[in-house]
């Protein structure tokens, strides 16, 4: 059966007739007064995290229902999904009286599933992908005569999600620029058709993530086109392929289509919560980390630009991954491997290169009796072009520096892989835990007051923006030494606690042999 295809002014009768607000709320479109002072234009940002669903999705899956036929109504409607979607669907259901099945596969996590039960739905588990789990809706949908509801690629779902331009237009007649986040494409259709009929000025601009770029993928080949695959982490909008309906809605309605990494998705994540101590989930700030990204490549300034925040259901231990990346997002950090000479001292000469700038992250294990590979993050106050000046300094003063600020492989995996047993020619190690201020220079002070008789053969350490950072470090000791050290930490005036005899050390981190 052929999709809908209504005209511009049919979506915007649609989108006016809309009866979502029986179970939606408007949203507030709130200002970002941090944010707005740092770019130099207004930006405020639509807090659709606030439905009852905590998602946008509601909107178009209310109307879809709402539009139904009684009989329809009466059989049932059926959806396939493992988030927002699927909780939009079965609330919607419960408040018309409809009976919703979500089919969800076996992988979904409990906190979603319970999440859908409670909004009335009745949870279907098939399958270990989405794929499978829609297969099986198709199935159920036929062999019971229930409705299926797509979660994007229909006119009626695209209508209810327009609903929001007409309530940012409402909030703000004078916007100029508009930023929506782009999945399978119903939200940014949805807007675009509305407010490009009712204020044909105001720039609309679609905002993909890059790993799942589907939109960007069928402009550039005029049609839609599937992806091979598709990155998780904004897994709101990882889609492989752009719906029929929403893309030709877009073709003529969005201006242009901009893609965000996921360093800068957690750079906006990290804006929102600054700004309005909200926790968007990362297709959520998707929309934001374009708007900054738009502003900076063509330098605005005074304008008026609006962007949505689409959702808030958070995986609570993505915030971890957030939080690591936030930084290198926003320009704030910058990510290096030095190699030094293996002796003592060559640590303390490195941090006094470094000067007074504020290092976030210090990672290194002996390996080499000559040469020391030391992975490093220092905190920037003038974005790349600062860190291209802390590498050619270095490498003035004789230092063979790596940029790893956009080497993804090693922020994800080796960061944290730096370490393990020293070889054999170790010896007299002891191993030490510091709680470290997180200030500009603790480091250099840390180095300076135990001197350069002793070899650092380990140090790890990272800044997470607390009042004190831990720290683990490692030195060779000879045994007629060991007096002049435990003196010279007791001076530092930084708590410390000697882990040599720990557990996890020695099954670890002592060295081979």
């Amino acid at each position: 059966m052929p999709l809908e295809q209504p005209t511009s002014a049919e979506y915007l009768r649609k989108i006016l007739l809309a009866p979502v607000y029986d179970v939606a709320r408007v949203t507030p479109l709130e200002y970002m007064e941090k944010l707005s002072e740092r770019l130099g234009s207004r930006v405020c940002i639509k807090r659709e995290d606030l439905q009852p669903v905590h998602s946008f999705k509601l909107r178009g899956a209310y109307n879809k229902i709402a539009q139904l036929p009684e009989e329809a109504k009466v059989r049932g409607v059926i959806a396939a999904s493992a988030g927002n979607h699927a909780q939009g669907c079965a609330l919607s259901g419960a408040k018309l009286g409809v009976k919703a099945t979500i089919v969800m596969p076996k992988t979904t996590p409990d906190i979603k599933v319970d999440a859908v039960r409670r909004f009335g739905g009745n949870v279907v588990l098939f399958g270990n992908s989405f794929d499978e789990a829609y297969a099986e809706s198709q199935r159920l949908a036929k062999e019971e005569g229930l409705t299926l509801i797509p979660p994007y690629d229909d006119a009626d779902v695209i209508a209810g999600q327009g609903t929001i331009a007409r309530e940012l237009l409402e909030q703000d007649s004078r916007l100029t620029h508009v930023f929506v986040q782009v999945g399978g494409g119903g939200l940014a259709a949805g807007i675009a058709v509305y407010i490009k009929q009712i204020l044909p000025g105001v720039k609309v601009i679609g905002v993909e993530a890059k790993g799942s770029a589907s939109l960007k993928a069928a402009w550039e080949n005029n049609e839609p086109v599937t992806l091979d695959r598709v990155s998780l982490f904004a897994d709101g909008v990882a889609v492989k392929r752009i719906g029929n309906e929403t893309f030709r809605v877009l073709r003529e309605h969005l201006d242009e289509v901009i893609t965000c990494s996921n360093d800068e998705i957690c750079a906006a994540l990290k804006d929102i919560f600054d700004d309005t101590r909200a926790i968007a989930e990362p297709s959520g700030a998707l929309s934001l980390a374009g708007l900054k990204k738009y502003v900076t490549e063509h330098d605005i300034k005074g304008a008026r630009m609006a962007c949505i925040l689409s959702g808030a259901n958070m995986n609570f231990h993505t915030l971890r991954f957030v939080s690591e990346r936030c930084e290198v997002g926003e320009r704030r950090e910058g990510i290096i491997s030095v190699t030094i000479p293996e002796k003592p001292g060559a640590f303390h000469t490195l941090c006094k290169k470094l000067g007074n700038r504020m290092v976030t992250e210090f990672n290194y294990r002996f390996t080499d009796p000559e040469h020391a590979e030391i992975f490093t993050s220092l905190r920037l106050t003038d974005g790349m072009e600062e860190l291209e000046r802390i590498i050619e300094d270095l490498r003035s003063s004789g230092y063979h520096v790596t940029d790893m600020t956009r080497n993804t492989f090693a922020k994800s995996h080796v960061r944290y892989m730096i370490g393990g047993r020293a070889p054999a020619t170790v010896k007299n190690e002891r191993i030490l835990s510091f709680q470290f201020p997180e200030r500009a220079g603790a480091l250099l002070q840390f180095l300076e007051t135990l001197g350069s008789g002793f070899n650092v053969t380990m140090f790890h350490y990272r800044n997470h923006g607390a009042e004190y950072g831990r720290v683990a470090c490692g030195f060779e000791v000879a045994p007629e030494k060991q007096d002049e050290f435990y003196e010279n930490l007791n001076k530092l005036g930084f708590a410390w606690w000697d882990e040599t005899d720990n557990i996890a050390c020695s099954k670890f981190l002592a060295p081979m042999g």
